[in-house]
């Protein structure tokens, strides 16, 4: 797995998250995606932090091994020779106010969607209906495969458990009563306080950061003295956040809340990555 590793510590550096067995670097030095990828994927795959895919694609087979390239974020990246392009969009906000950077949210026009072999459309289950917007992709690329996913929460543990300090016997499942103050640091931070809502946690407040945001025990005063004068007994927070706080301390108590991805057509998603290997 490679990845860019936006906003870390020294962006020109290449980092080896994770050899496969271990994580080798901090959110600070890796970025808060890949760091939270190698967590998720330890054991199963080697991630690499660096801007240039094409020299950390090369660097990982001569090292490593490696027989697959999976790259984060790298739709853009033309130099690497690629066998399968995914590319995800938000139903939340799909196109924005449909220019490219710097004037909307778009790095490309959505023409360079005829580059794409697989479409996801993400959050499918945050928006009322999807048709109109499937529609569109179609005519964008009427050759792509189109699959829809859903955001799940899977489960919500307390921050020392997400970071290995306790066994995974003792990880819990909470569905808090009393009142919660949520707070992120994402891209569209709306998404998750949504999720909250339509998933039954009482959200009474909400904080929010700006992306990939570095936290400090400063910022945990403040979260926490907020917390207090809206009458919240805990807090919430998201997997991509939690990987920078695990040298914070908090006296309120703190969750993680892990998110599963749920396909419409998981199948469908096997038999095309499958079909690449095969040809």
């Amino acid at each position: 797995m490679i990845s860019r590793g936006y906003k870390r510590e020294n962006e020109k550096k290449r980092v080896l998250v994770s050899d496969g067995a271990n994580i080798l670097a901090s959110p600070r030095i890796s970025g808060d995606e890949p760091f939270e990828i190698a967590k998720k994927l330890l054991g199963q795959a080697i991630v690499v932090a660096d801007a240039d895919r094409v020299a950390a694609g090369r660097w990982a087979i001569q090292k490593f091994g490696a027989t697959v390239c999976i790259l984060d974020d790298a739709f853009q990246h033309l130099k690497i020779k690629r066998d399968l392009d995914i590319v995800s969009i938000d139903a939340t906000n799909p196109f924005g106010n449909r220019k490219t950077l710097p004037s909307g949210i778009l790095r490309e026009p959505l023409r360079s969607l005829e580059r794409s072999d697989l479409i996801i459309i993400t959050r499918g289950n945050l928006v009322e209906n999807i048709d109109s917007l499937r529609m569109e992709l179609k005519r964008l690329n009427p050759t792509s495969e189109i699959l829809c996913a859903n955001n799940k929460i899977s489960r919500v543990t307390k921050l020392d458990a997400f970071h290995g300090e306790s066994s995974l016997e003792h990880v819990e499942l909470v569905q808090q009563d009393s009142g919660v103050f949520a707070f992120c640091a994402l891209g569209n931070p709306n998404n998750f306080f949504y999720q909250l809502r339509l998933e039954g946690i009482d959200i009474v407040a909400t904080k929010t950061f700006r992306n990939h945001y570095q936290y400090s025990q400063k910022d945990a005063l403040e979260i926490e003295n907020e917390a207090t004068m809206k009458a919240c007994d805990c807090l919430y927070t998201t997997a991509k956040d939690a990987v920078k706080l695990q040298h914070i301390q908090f006296k309120v108590p703190i969750y993680v809340v892990e998110n599963s991805v749920i396909l419409d057509n998981e199948k469908k998603l096997r038999d095309i990555v499958y079909a690449v290997f095969n040809t």
